[in-house]
């Protein structure tokens, strides 16, 4: 295919022969185009120009194209941060509610695991300081969004972990609940500790499974765990006896009471008032017999009242094995 070309022959006398001048079709589309760009560059330079000169003129006209001009820009501007702090404001709202949140946790918990109030204070912010930084710096606006949105997935972590925590404590306050932690009267002393000794009607050497608390008549008895009344009667030893499991193979009794104040198959927690010291049953005085068994088998009970009072009971309590005593 023969490619078009335009000749443009210049005549002239003082040349000594024509020129001739070809123009094929590549050379006249690079020429246009930079024609074009020329013509673009001139009316760009020459707009600028003339607005820099009727702005410094004052030209109403002018003035108000300019202004209307900045005044469009700066909306875009002003709409910009303004969805950007919109963004911003929803995160931090997000943020607030975990943390109003991780608050009520950390209280719970706190209680939970006894922490005194003075000593922890949730809703403290603590202490913070230190010296400038040679190389600090202003936050840009993308980097403050960074760390909200860092601060918000800390605090879900933190809160998801307090979840746990708490499920925990309550576990074991709840298991707590079912152990025997204290002793079952609030007065007295230990008359007969758990082990070997001679029994105070026959003098014969024999085990004592359990631990006489010596009280008045009347006194009260407490549950010392939590658990259902397996039986409430009269027993032709132990007298009037209550005895409660705990679950899991634990359980308690307590005999020769005056006066029982609960029944078979009722529930009570721990420390509630079961019954009043007696001497019923094969006694020789007023006091309360408390056993501690586990799947049947009866265990010193020193192991589980861990949380004695200090005095005479606590004392005598941690002895394996004690004299004979006159009460039973």
């Amino acid at each position: 295919m023969l490619e078009v070309a335009l000749q443009i022959i210049f005549v002239d006398r003082r040349l000594a022969k024509a020129r001739t001048l070809t123009l094929t079709r590549m050379r006249m589309a690079a020429a246009a185009a930079a024609l074009s760009l020329l013509i673009l560059g001139a009316v760009a330079g020459l707009f600028v120009l003339v607005f820099r000169l009727a702005a410094e003129a004052d030209v109403p006209v002018v003035q108000s194209l300019v202004s209307f001009v900045m005044r469009d820009q700066a909306e875009r501007n002003e709409q910009f941060v303004q969805n950007n702090v919109s963004a911003m404001a929803r995160m931090l709202g997000d943020v607030q509610a975990r943390l109003l949140r991780l608050d009520a946790l950390g209280e719970r918990v706190s209680k939970l695991a006894g922490i005194r109030p003075e000593e922890f204070n949730f809703r403290d912010l603590p202490g913070r300081g230190g010296p400038l930084a040679a190389d600090a710096r202003p936050v840009s606006l993308r980097e403050l969004q960074d760390q909200v949105a860092l601060v918000g997935q800390s605090v879900e972590q933190r809160a998801d972990f307090m979840d746990v925590v708490e499920s925990e404590l309550v576990a074991n306050q709840a298991r707590d609940a079912l152990l025997p932690h204290g002793t079952p009267v609030s007065e007295g002393f230990v008359g007969s500790g758990y082990g070997m000794r001679n029994d105070p009607f026959t003098g014969e050497l024999s085990m004592h499974t359990g631990v006489d608390f010596a009280a008045p008549i009347g006194t009260p008895i407490f549950a010392a765990a939590g658990g259902v009344v397996v039986s409430a009667e009269q027993h032709p030893a132990f007298g009037n006896m209550v005895e409660i499991d705990h679950g899991k193979g634990l359980s308690t009794m307590y005999a020769h009471t005056s006066r029982m104040l609960v029944k078979g198959g009722d529930f009570v927690r721990k420390g509630q008032k079961i019954a009043e010291v007696g001497t019923t049953g094969r006694s020789t005085g007023p006091h309360l017999h408390f056993e501690v068994h586990v799947n049947g088998a009866p265990q010193n009970p020193s192991r589980y009242l861990a949380s004695l009072r200090p005095g005479p009971t606590a004392a005598t309590l941690t002895v394996a094995a004690l004299p004979a005593s006159p009460a039973k």
